[in-house]
This record gives structure tokens, sequence and C-alpha cells, in this order.
């Protein structure tokens, strides 16, 4: 059974998996970790990941590190969900280098529509709390939503009017209105 994975696993993992690859690349957090490393969750799940550039070494070192660390490892990023947000290579936020890996936050903005868009208590939830810490800023957000709206069309299981009902009740909820 896994257990849940709090900031030292992250840690761990981040290490681990630096070791074990030899070419550059990028790793990037969404969801849990991001809360877990922001400090406003104690733990998570799932481990989520995207990697750029895709590489089979960085996959076949998941497998042996998810029974090493008895972690939930997912690749899952917001471009798997909702349109990609443009600019979000440029916002996401560099955590550290370990060996020949850069590890980053994936852009918090796109995070926040992803969890937006599900719409889970949790992930309401941590769009608080990145809004509460100044980690993301309400007007830019809509902003970035009308950006997406003109491909929408490609996620056919996203209701445009109700994703978009669900960010403005999500920011009335944080500015209290």
């Amino acid at each position: 059974m896994r257990t849940l994975t709090n900031q030292e696993k992250i840690e761990k993992f981040m290490q681990k998996l630096a070791r074990r690859v030899r070419q550059a690349g990028r790793v990037y957090f969404t969801g849990g970790s991001t809360a877990v490393l922001h400090g406003w969750r104690d733990s998570t799940v799932d481990i989520d990941v995207r990697f750029v550039p895709d590489t089979d070494e960085l996959y076949r070192a998941l497998a042996d590190l998810k029974e090493e660390l008895q972690a939930n490892i997912e690749i899952a990023s917001p471009p798997d969900f909702i349109p990609a947000v443009p600019g979000w290579e440029d916002r996401s936020e560099f955590i550290c280098r370990e060996g020949k890996l850069d590890f980053y936050h994936f852009d918090l903005y796109s995070q926040a529509l992803a969890k937006i868009e599900r719409g889970h208590a949790q992930d309401r939830s941590d769009v608080r709390s990145m809004i509460g810490h100044g980690l993301i800023e309400p007007e830019r957000l809509r902003s970035l939503f009308d950006e997406i709206k003109p491909e929408l069309y490609r996620y056919p299981a996203i209701s445009e009017e109700k994703f978009h009902e669900s960010l403005e009740q999500t920011l009335a909820e944080q500015l209290g209105q």
C-alpha cells in the first residue's frame, strides 16, 4: 500500500530521479505536489509530473521510484485537461536543480484554471490558497481564461459556460462577494 506524500518524499523523489538520468531536462510538478512544496498542504496522494523533453529514460525511472518511495506517481499536467495557457513556460516557478534536471512548479495560473474546471472541493481550496498567498491574481486568472476560451472546443467534455461560472464563483468566494 502506497502512503501519502509529504515534502520530504517529494524532495527524495527529485534527488533519486536526478541520479537515474543522464540527459538534461525539466520536470514540472502540478497539483498536490505544488501545494505541499508551497506549504498550504502537508501531504498529497500523488506526485503529478510532466517531463520536457518527454524521454523514455525518465519514464523508466518512475517504475522503480514508485516502489522505492511507496508513492503514487502520475504523468499529468494542466494541458491534459484544459487548453495550454499561453506563456505557461515563462510563468512556471523554478524550484531547484538536481543533477541534470531542473524542477519547476507548472504555471500556477494553468493549475488554478484546471482545478476550477475540475471543481473538486480540494481543488477549490487549493485555488483559494493560491490567491490567499498572493501566488495568483484574480484579474489575471480571468484574463488567461479569456485567452484559452477559443481553444475549449478541443476539449468536448468541457462546457465553456459551466467553466466560466465556476471561475466566477471561485473568485467571488475568495473575494467575499
